[in-house]
């Protein structure tokens, strides 16, 4: 007869099991709202500080080409930092979200975070995503999105 322990502490049963995260309330993953509120409102100030670096002018359409640059810029020297240090950017704090290593990379915590945001710069990676709602950018970070 075959051993089917093993299979059962592997299946998925809810996002972040797996993981050995809880289900809900802290240290849980959080859904895909709470995340994309966290980075809309990480980008509105790194917008904001790009505007105030470039001296443009919000609603001039020059500006708009002018600022995205420095904008992306200004976020991912934003992400990597906070992130590096504290494990949460402001958007995300606001709505109770930090990040986490998973301990499957041997990463040193700063490089993941090098490698998360870039991932996360390009888009695409931070969209692919698993059963625990991992994008591809946590995946090759060996980190994971959670609650506090």
């Amino acid at each position: 007869m075959a051993n089917t322990a093993g299979a059962d502490d592997t299946a998925f049963q809810y996002r972040g099991n797996r993981l050995g995260m809880p289900e809900e309330g802290p240290g849980s993953v959080p859904g895909v709202g709470r995340r994309l509120a966290a980075i809309v409102l990480d980008w509105l100030l790194c917008l904001a500080l790009a505007y105030l670096i470039t001296g443009s002018t919000p609603g001039d359409p020059a500006a708009a080409n002018a600022v995205s640059g420095p904008a992306l810029a200004v976020f991912a020297v934003y992400t990597i930092v906070l992130l590096s240090l504290i494990g949460t950017t402001v958007g995300k704090r606001l709505v109770g979200v930090g990040v986490a290593a998973t301990g499957e990379r041997a990463l040193p915590w700063p490089v993941a975070m090098v490698v998360r945001t870039v991932l996360l710069c390009l888009v695409v990676p931070a969209v692919v995503y698993d059963r625990d709602q991992r994008g591809l950018h946590d995946r090759f970070a060996g980190t994971i999105s959670r609650r506090y």
